[in-house]
């Protein structure tokens, strides 16, 4: 543990580097004599991505202006050299090379290290011309039997850059994590309403004059609008990053190749593809897209501790249900038929596969399943009926029942129960604790697995009577807050998955302090959830 707090330590004094820019090129690193550059070509930061036991993924993606600025650069590409050390004073150089930075790719940088020790931490940096990145500092995954003791994860999703400041990834950074797990709407492709806006001069930053994205262009603006971000640096230069997506880094609300619009589906498949190629070029990961598809869903091992999934709820899934005719997208519906269709899927069927094979081999101590999303329902009683609303998984109950019996298992069948499930999602704006079973909010229907779902970083959160409202009208719903912003800890060992909130109030301001505001517990080999 000793040895733990003096890497975080000395991690945090390399972000503080990084976010000065002060670190200047090894002699070591160097292959050429230095171009002298005129504006600082790693103003996005660097990120690293995808830990396994022996590889991760390391990013950066040059400034927008870098050709420009640079008259000795061929007009097509740019050499980025590398640097990966074994310690954090940058003394031990593990490994040096140079790697193709290309304006087809937006002058970005995937660098999949591979040849990794297990289990320890790296740092980084890159060069172009006479110009150095701030210092990264990632880990690797313990190796895939290892008797890891334990794991702990930051859960964070939705962050308008508009409507809050990063005050979450700023604590983030200084938290002592092995890795950042987000799960959806990186960015918003549209802008806020000026109701909402937490401060003006995060309106005038935004670079599409009230214009929402479209275009690859667009998209590209708007990730590095993000990106420029100093807290936001911090959190990915301080740790690895696992993600997934949801709808608004593509368009609010879209299902496979359906907007709210009704857009024709070539037309918006186009824009999708867009948006997948900004997406790949300003993240961590590895495989680039194939015109409009691009594989996001994963799993990650940690040991014998944890197996890590990340899930894919957009690309795949099925039209919404009983949409309105005039505008597409998820609302709230009361007697939908369309809503028991069993061939109806959230995930689409191949990854539903892939998933219930993947469940059903792992050994590993703790199943996580990161998705976007709510997986409870959190629908209302009316006179007239049970609401559901159509974007969400009770848009989607036949395909809920699916994963649900997937982990329930069926032993008259020679299909044990698997324990220890525990889904982690984000989306919906609120912090929520709650137990999930084969009947929702049946109590005589056996809880199957646990859920934790983040408030968002910044977005705002639904009204207190409307949250009241959920709580009131679903019993497996234990914790529900959306008033405030924030990330959620996850710490787990052998014995115990917890969760503990941490939040300030809405809107997140640029000093904020967060606190905890709840914290609750799983143990190991009983679903469902305790008050810590």
């Amino acid at each position: 543990m000793f040895v733990r707090r003096q890497l975080h330590a000395a991690a945090l004094g390399m972000a503080l580097l990084a976010l000065q820019h002060a670190a200047t090129p090894r002699a070591t690193a160097q292959s050429a004599a230095p171009i002298k550059l005129q504006n600082d070509p790693f103003a996005l930061g660097v990120a690293s991505g995808m830990p396994r036991p022996d590889s991760v993924v390391l990013w950066t993606r040059l400034a927008g202006d870098f050709l420009d600025n640079c008259a000795q650069c061929h007009r097509e590409n740019a050499i980025v050299r590398y640097a990966i050390y074994t310690d954090d004073t940058l003394k031990t150089i593990w490994r040096k090379g140079q790697v193709l930075a290309q304006r087809a790719a937006a002058f970005s940088v995937h660098l999949h290290v591979q040849g990794l020790q297990a289990g320890r931490h790296y740092w980084y940096q890159f060069f172009v011309g006479d110009a150095a990145s701030p210092v990264g500092r990632t880990r690797t995954a313990p190796a895939l039997h290892a008797p890891v003791s334990a794991l702990r994860l930051a859960l964070a999703s939705c962050q308008n850059f508009e409507q809050g400041y990063f005050s979450a990834h700023r604590e983030i950074a200084q938290q002592d994590l092995d890795a950042v797990l987000f799960v959806g709407d990186y960015i918003y492709e549209g802008l806020s309403s000026r109701a909402h806006l937490v401060a003006s001069e995060r309106r005038h930053a935004m670079p599409q004059n009230g214009r929402a994205c479209t275009t690859l262009a667009d998209y590209r603006a708007r990730h590095a609008q993000y990106k420029g971000d100093l807290d936001l640096q911090a959190a990915h230069a301080a740790h690895p990053w696992i993600m997934t997506w949801d709808d608004h880094e593509v368009s609010n609300d879209y299902a496979n190749d359906l907007d709210q619009a009704f857009t024709n589906p070539q037309v918006f498949l186009a824009r999708r593809a867009a948006a997948y190629q900004a997406y790949f070029e300003h993240m961590p990961l590895l495989i680039p897209p194939q015109g409009s598809t691009m594989r996001i869903h994963d799993r990650f091992a940690w040991g014998q501790l944890a197996d890590i999934w990340t899930l894919d709820c957009r690309q795949y899934r099925s039209h919404h249900a009983c949409p309105d005719a005039i505008k597409g997208g998820g609302r709230v519906v009361i007697g939908c038929d369309a809503l028991a269709d069993d061939s109806r899927t959230m995930l689409g069927h191949a990854q539903e596969a892939w998933l219930t094979q993947g469940l059903r081999s792992s050994q590993r101590r703790w199943r996580l399943l990161a998705q976007s999303t709510l997986v409870a329902t959190n629908g209302a009683n009316t006179p007239f009926g049970r609401t559901s609303f159509t974007d969400g998984w009770d848009g989607y109950p036949m395909a809920r029942q699916r994963l649900l019996r997937s982990i329930a298992g069926e032993p008259s069948a020679g299909q044990p129960a698997l324990d220890n499930v525990v889904l982690l999602g984000g989306d919906i704006h609120q912090n929520v604790a709650a137990n999930l079973r084969l009947v929702p909010n049946d109590e005589m229907s056996p809880v199957v697995a646990s859920e934790f779902v983040s408030t968002s970083v910044s977005t705002r959160g639904l009204s207190s009577s409307v949250a009241q409202a959920m709580l009131s009208n679903n019993s497996d719903l234990l914790h529900l807050r959306s008033d405030q912003r924030g990330y959620a800890l996850i710490d787990c060992n052998a014995q115990t998955l917890r969760c503990t909130f941490r939040s300030t109030p809405h809107p997140a301001l640029a000093h904020a302090v967060l606190a905890t505001q709840a914290a609750y517990t799983v143990a190991a080999g009983r679903a469902g959830i305790q008050k810590a």
